[in-house]
C-alpha cells in the first residue's frame, strides 16, 4: 500500500507543480503593470502539460492560460490602459496560442511513435511465433494426443460388461485436463499474435516466465538444451503488460538457444531465473553457455538493426530494451563464466503491487 501511495504521489507531482506555477504567474501578473509581459510565462505551463495530458486536455490548459491572462488584466492594480500593455497582452496571447498548437503537435507525435513501436513489436512477435510454429504445434499436439487416448479409454471402460463407470470417469477427467492444456497454449499464442494496445496490470512474473518456457519447450528439446528455472518465491506481484514482457523473455530465451546451437561441443545449459534484486527491483536473468558476446558487439547489442545473426533483422533486442524501459526498468548483457552470456533486466518493485 505504501508503495502504491508513493507511485500515486509521483504521478500527481507534475500536475500539482504545473497548477502551482500557473497560480504563481497569475498572481505576479495581477500585481504588476500591464507593461510587464508576465503572461508569456504561461507557455511553460502549456509545455509542461504535455507530460501528463492528452490532446484535448492540452487545449483546455491553453484556454485556461488565456482566460487567466484576460482575468489578470481586469484585476490588475494599475487599471490604466496603455498601448504597451495592450501590445504585451496580445503578444502573450499569441505566444500561448502558438505554444498550445505546438504542444498538441508534440503530443500527436508521441502518440504516433508509441503506436508505431507497438506495431513493430507486434510484427516481431508474429515473426517469432512463425519461427516457432513447429515447436508450438508439438506442444499443442501432446495434450490433444493424450485427450484422444483418454477418450478411447473411457469408451472402452463404458463398453465393458459390466461398465466400469469409475475408470471411465477418471479417463474423462484426464481428457478434460488435456483439453484445457491445449486451450491454454492456443490462448497464449493468440494473445501474442493479437495487435492490441499495451495494458499494464498486476502481473506474476514467475508465472509469465513458466508460460513462455512452455511455448519453446519443443525448440529446447530439439536443440538438446538443458533448461533450469530458478524462480524465487519471494518475487512480488508487479505492474506490467504480460504480452510485452513475455515477448522480452521469449526473445532472450530464443537468442540463448541460437547462441548455443553455434557451439559444436560442450554442455548446453540454459538458466532462467528471477529474484528480488534489492528493495526496489525484480531481476530476471537468462543465462546460456553459448558462444558469448564479442567485445566489439557489447556496446551495440541493443541498437536497432544491429545483428550478429545471418538474416537477422536486428530488432529483437532493440524492441526488448524499449519494452523494459517503458516499464521503468533497464536491460543489459554480460559475459558468462566460463563461456556464454547472461542477459538481465530489472523491473521496479515500487511501481508494483506487493503480494
Amino acid at each position: 500500500m505504501a508503495q502504491n501511495l508513493r507511485a500515486t504521489g509521483r504521478t500527481l507531482l507534475l500536475p500539482i507543480t504545473n497548477a502551482a506555477l500557473a497560480a504563481g504567474i497569475f498572481i505576479a501578473d495581477t500585481i504588476t503593470d500591464l507593461e510587464i509581459a508576465f503572461p508569456a510565462f504561461y507557455t511553460a505551463v502549456v509545455l509542461l502539460s504535455v507530460g501528463f495530458c492528452k490532446k484535448n486536455s492540452i487545449v483546455f490548459v491553453g484556454a485556461g492560460c488565456i482566460a487567466l491572462t484576460l482575468l489578470s488584466d481586469l484585476l490588475t492594480v494599475n487599471t490604466g490602459v496603455s498601448e504597451a500593455g495592450v501590445i504585451n497582452t496580445a503578444i502573450s496571447l499569441l505566444a500561448i496560442t502558438s505554444t498550445t498548437f505546438l504542444a498538441i503537435k508534440i503530443q500527436s507525435a508521441k502518440v504516433t511513435a508509441l503506436e508505431a513501436r507497438a506495431q513493430l513489436a507486434h510484427v516481431a512477435r508474429v515473426t517469432t511465433l512463425g519461427e516457432l510454429a513447429a515447436s508450438i504445434a508439438h506442444e499443442v499436439n501432446q495434450p490433444l494426443a493424450a485427450a484422444v487416448i483418454n477418450g478411447n479409454a473411457s469408451l472402452e471402460w463404458l463398453a465393458a460388461r459390466p461398465p466400469n463407470y469409475q475408470e471411465a470417469r477418471r479417463a474423462i477427467a484426464r481428457l478434460v485436463n488435456d483439453a484445457h492444456r491445449a486451450s491454454h497454449i492456443i490462448a497464449q499464442v493468440r494473445a501474442l499474435t493479437k495487435g492490441s494496445n499495451p495494458q499494464k496490470g498486476p502481473l506474476d512474473i514467475n508465472e509469465t516466465i513458466l508460460a513462455t518456457v512452455t511455448l519453446v519447450d519443443g525448440e529446447i528439446q530439439r536443440s538438446q538444451v538443458s533448461l533450469q528455472t530458478q524462480l524465487s518465491r519471494d518475487v512480488p506481484i508487479i505492474e506490467g503488460d504480460r504480452i510485452q514482457l513475455q515477448q522480452v523473455i521469449l526473445n532472450l530465451i530464443l537468442n540463448a538457444i541460437e547462441a548455443m546451437n553455434l557451439i559444436a561441443t560442450g554442455p548446453r545449459n540454459l538458466v532462467v531465473s528471477s529474484q528480488k534484486n534489492d528493495l526496489n527491483d525484480v531481476l530476471i536473468s537468462v543465462q546460456d553457455s553459448g558462444a558469448g558476446i564479442a567485445p566489439e558487439s557489447r556496446d551495440r547489442l541493443f541498437n536497432a538493426f544491429y545483428t550478429t545473426k545471418p538474416g537477422g533483422m536486428g530488432m529483437g533486442l532493440a524492441i526488448s530494451r524499449s519494452i523494459v524501459e517503458n516499464h521503468s526498468g533497464r536491460i543489459w548483457a554480460v559475459r558468462n563464466s566460463p563461456r556464454g552470456s547472461v542477459f538481465q533486466f530489472t523491473l521496479p518493485i515500487d511501481r508494483g503491487l506487493r503480494a
